[in-house]
């Protein structure tokens, strides 16, 4: 049996938000060392602090300061931080319920090590040493012996409030296509371009999945397919993508390869994109030691007729 592929993939996007009034007070109270909660009518106080009451829905603005200090509700282990994390030596998560708060907080609890951490004990916030109006002003908690410390009853007021943020996504994992897309892959290197067929339906599926969609059944059947396809459906793509090589405006569009019943995705380039259009003929473009076409391009050959795909659009 061939070896299946599998390869380390990276999904990353900087997330930007706007702040209501509740969590705009609530990311400034950090950036300036104090912790803000809302209180909700029945006289609970939510930290984080949120916009509507997660019990009746009420739109809920009355802020009010809690404590630094708190209580472990309770915890896990991080014996091996990730990159991004708050601190790059091992230490526990916390849900800690802040003095005067009804909820608990999650982040990060500074501890020499598992046996240190408890549910019950205390700790207060430790501030980062440059704070710009996020949760990680708060750098983390650390154990605490004292009583509960006193909020100075700030009410949100501030001269400069943070209005937005920009909050990094990222998520690593690594990809493993399977046996069937492991062998689309390889025939892509060889300049091929392979589909499975189901034993039911007998329709051929175009990346295979090792399945058919429809039917539910197991595909094996390997169908050599295309090379070349009928644009069904197009789209004009007028934003720049990072780190994508690819001058604006360009177009991506489904692609009925010839001999398959699922339109691929594909770039169509070697032509205007004012010029490209439904049914135009298409075939790939490989590039030297690529493992995969770098765009499709017109045959030159008439339109195909509509009712020839439009069971695939």
């Amino acid at each position: 049996m061939p070896d299946v592929l599998k390869a380390p993939l990276v999904v990353e996007f900087p997330f930007t938000r706007s702040l209501g009034p509740v969590q705009s007070a609530f990311l400034t109270g950090l950036r300036e060392r104090v912790v803000l909660g809302v209180r909700t009518t029945d006289g609970r106080t939510l930290v984080p602090p949120v916009e509507y009451d997660p019990v009746t829905a009420e739109e809920i603005r009355d802020l009010v300061e809690v404590a630094p200090t708190g209580t472990v509700t309770t915890w896990a282990w991080n014996h091996a931080p990730r990159r991004g994390q708050p601190l790059d030596t091992p230490f526990a998560w916390v849900l800690v319920r802040l003095d005067g708060a009804d909820t608990a907080l999650l982040h990060a609890l500074d501890a020499p090590g598992p046996d240190a951490v408890r549910t019950g004990m205390r700790v207060r916030v430790r501030w980062a040493a440059e704070r710009s109006g996020a949760i990680t002003d708060i750098a983390c908690f650390e154990p605490y012996d004292g009583g509960p410390a006193q909020p100075g009853g700030h009410r949100g007021d501030f001269a400069d409030p943070v209005t937005g943020i920009v909050a990094p996504a990222r998520l690593d994992y690594t990809y493993t296509p399977g046996r069937a897309q492991t062998a689309h892959l390889d025939a892509l290197a060889e300049r091929r371009i392979v589909g499975e067929r189901c034993p039911s339906c007998r329709k051929v599926y175009v990346p295979p999945r090792g399945a058919c969609p429809t039917c539910g059944v197991a595909t094996s059947e390997r169908v050599e397919v295309g090379p070349r396809g009928t644009v069904t459906t197009f789209c004009i793509v007028n934003i720049k993508a990072r780190g994508l090589d690819i001058e604006v405006p360009y177009v991506y569009a489904h692609i009925a390869l010839d001999g398959a019943d699922l339109a691929l995705h594909g770039r169509i380039g070697g032509i205007p994109y004012d010029r490209v259009r439904m049914g135009l003929r298409v075939e790939p473009v490989w590039t030297e030691g690529a493992r995969h076409p770098d765009h499709y391009r017109p045959t030159g050959e008439p339109d195909a007729d509509y009712d020839t795909y439009r069971e695939l659009l």
